[in-house]
């Protein structure tokens, strides 16, 4: 044969299949321009050193473009296997007309080739093209400093071709080897391999029924984020291993159900439909459940990134109550505690006066702080002792903030009085119903219940629940618990907090002042030998630095998402049109026994709209009960306030929902146009 014969073949059968071959094609580019864009983003991120949470956001990229290059090998190799499915018949034919199967091999190869060189140089040259235009986007998300230099990073562009360079190579060596072993026989009816009747299992149905409550029934039940967090990937897990048993076994009992409904089956245009979804739902039931995974990805990972996105300023607000916010820890019982957090007060608000900038709202107050496990009334803090409890439910594991009566009273601008042995309780995310609390060798009788502390910062973003305690003999309770547990971290600390009239970028750039008062002082040699340490914290900082983060996971959240709703959109168009070849010569059959192309019609809408929708329906259900899981994980992640994740939620089922409807449209039209005959053109 001669030499242009195999590449102009392949480019033939290319052609001729441009309704299969066009969107796999497609989806191909794309998925090459994402690992590139975000691949070279990991690298360009990393290089702006003066963009506050850069190295967080390099590494989330990083982690994006290995999900992507590991879902594009599960993806591409799912969506080869309808086109193969389809070409068999075709390869059979040849092989029939005396081509041999090395000569098909050799199409084969052109084919991929021609496919793999067009997806890698229009992938990596879109991706070249838009990559500042995703940069730009990132980098207003995390609230980086925009430039407009071009970059092109070869690095990226290396590791993008030699990774789908590989994947393209080994996809064509499983399709040679599909051929190299299937008879021409096999390949000429490989349509209709695997087509037997079904039987409905009941067992493996309501086995998934049964797994898929346990996993709803964790995810609601848990209260503490905790729990959350050991149970969450076992949930998940749960629902995905259901979803296939209820799709793959469910649907198949379900279709049996409406055959012995003779009300519904008995009509036109339910009649084939069901008949027809009955027979092939087996096989195509991992689709159907690939495709409510792949959708409940997407609805969870946009609905989570918004929320923490847009929860970011809440958050911080609760960690930070003021601009600038300083802890003081020394880890022994000494009065030096004292004299230190003096110099350093004593320093800021002279450094406050050189700048000429006037301290608003300054708060100041001495706190201890210890972990605990509540039982009945008591907080157990030995660490040690705590083996002798089954910890099986965390939301009991609590951490309790002791204040000083005098300093609440300073603060809240209040006279309460307490008599030795009480105490006044504000119970933070934790439901405390005793009367008494106890720690360590004292008992408190808790003679009032506040609805506000004013206390703030790291503790407001715990994952328990925080209980804070206002007692008379502070420095008296903090010692003795200290000295019984031999844990100097309990020992007292001392806060201290202002706001000031200065713009984000004004307080930028004082917090280097501002760090170096507060670490000048505890660093001086007056205070040499005390164990000691300081956290000064500023809100602006913070705010940036968690915009970098939280911006970086938006960024990859809708990155991957756009990946697996392409992906789920191209599962369920060659599911349509290899469906819609399969039923072409059974509508042929009743349209010559009196069906006419209305009836077609309806029993295609009966059909869609049966089996279409279920992924979309079981997707929202898995949100719905997935919300109070996400909820305590979210906490998990300092975001202290989920009001919006409902909201956010319901917007994105919404768009989605919208999305899939487009999707459907488009796919019942040609999968219509199939059945009733039409001609490719």
């Amino acid at each position: 044969m001669k030499l242009g014969f195999y590449p102009k073949f392949a480019f033939i059968g290319i052609r001729k299949n441009k309704r299969l071959y066009v969107p796999y094609i497609l989806t191909c580019v794309g998925i090459i321009m994402m690992h590139y864009i975000v691949t070279a983003l990991a690298g360009i991120i990393t290089e702006m050193e003066d963009m506050f949470g850069n190295t967080t956001t390099s590494a989330l990229l990083v982690f994006g473009s290995w999900v992507i290059a590991v879902f594009s090998v599960i993806f591409l190799f799912y969506t080869n296997s309808f086109l193969m499915r389809r070409r068999k018949k075709e390869f059979g034919l040849y092989n029939i007309l005396g081509m041999g199967k090395g000569n098909i091999a050799r199409i084969l190869a052109y084919e991929t080739v021609m496919i793999m060189l067009f997806s890698l140089l229009v992938g990596l040259g879109l991706g070249v093209l838009l990559c500042k235009l995703f940069e730009l986007g990132l980098v207003n998300l995390v609230r980086g400093e925009v430039d407009y230099v071009l970059r092109l990073r070869m690095d990226a562009l290396r590791q993008t071709g030699c990774t789908y360079l590989v994947i393209f190579a080994v996809i064509l060596a499983k399709n040679l080897w599909s051929i190299r072993n299937d008879s021409p026989i096999a390949l000429l009816h490989s349509e209709n391999v695997g087509e037997k009747p079904p039987k409905a299992n009941w067992f493996i149905a309501l086995v998934g029924v049964a797994i898929l409550g346990l996993a709803y029934y964790i995810a609601v039940t848990i209260v503490n984020p905790v729990e959350a967090l050991v149970w969450f990937f076992a949930a998940v897990i749960m629902v995905i291993v259901a979803t296939y048993m209820i799709f793959i076994s469910g649907s198949v009992t379900f279709c049996r159900f409406l055959q012995k409904c003779k009300g519904y089956y008995y009509k036109a245009n339910h009649f084939v439909s069901v008949a027809s979804m009955t027979y092939r739902m087996r096989r195509n039931g991992a689709g159907l459940a690939s495709i409510c995974i792949l959708a409940t990805m997407v609805l969870v990972m946009v609905a989570t990134t918004c929320c923490l996105y847009f929860g970011v300023e809440i958050g911080i607000n609760d960690r930070y109550p003021r601009d600038y916010n300083l802890k003081l820890f020394v880890y022994e019982d000494t009065p030096m505690l004292e004299t230190m957090a003096q110099d350093v007060k004593s320093d800021l608000e002279q450094l406050l006066e050189e700048r000429q900038i006037p301290a608003e709202n300054t708060g100041e107050y001495y706190y201890s702080s210890m972990g605990g496990l509540v039982r009945d009334g008591e907080i157990i803090l030995d660490h040690e002792s705590l083996t002798d409890f089954n910890i099986t439910n965390y939301s009991d594991v609590v951490t309790v903030q002791v204040m000083p009566l005098e300093d609440y009273n300073r603060l809240k601008n209040t006279q309460e009085t307490l008599e030795e042995g009480q105490a006044m309780l504000f119970a933070y995310h934790y439901a405390y119903d005793f009367d008494t609390i106890t720690l360590g060798d004292k008992t408190y009788t808790i003679t009032k219940r506040l609805d506000s502390i004013p206390m703030g910062g790291d503790e407001m973003a715990n994952i328990t629940g925080t209980l804070y305690l206002v007692v008379p003999d502070f420095q008296e309770l903090v010692s003795s618990v200290a000295a019984l547990l031999n844990d100097p971290n309990i020992y007292p600390h001392w806060y201290y907090g202002f706001d000031v009239p200065l713009t984000k970028e004004e307080q930028v750039a004082f917090n280097d002042a501002f760090y170096d008062t507060a670490y000048d002082v505890i660093t001086g040699s007056t205070y040499e030998g005390i164990s000691r340490s300081v956290y000064p914290d500023n809100k602006a900082v913070m705010l940036d630095e968690m915009y970098g983060v939280y911006g970086g996971l938006l960024f990859l959240g809708a990155m991957l998402s756009v990946v697996f709703a392409a992906a789920a959109a191209l599962i369920i168009y060659y599911k349509q049109l290899c469906e819609g070849y399969e039923d072409q010569s059974r509508f042929a059959i009743m349209q010559k026994v009196g069906m006419t192309e209305k009836d077609i019609r309806k029993s295609i809408n009966s059909q869609m709209i049966t089996v279409f929708f279920m992924p979309l329906i079981a997707a929202g259900i898995h949100l719905a009960f997935a919300y109070s899981i996400l909820s305590k994980l979210l906490n998990l992640l300092a975001l202290t306030n989920q009001n919006n994740l409902m909201t956010i939620a319901a917007i994105t089922f919404l768009v989605f929902g919208l999305l899939y409807f487009i999707v459907y449209k488009f796919t019942s039209h040609a999968y219509y146009n199939i059945v009733v005959g039409s001609k490719e053109k």
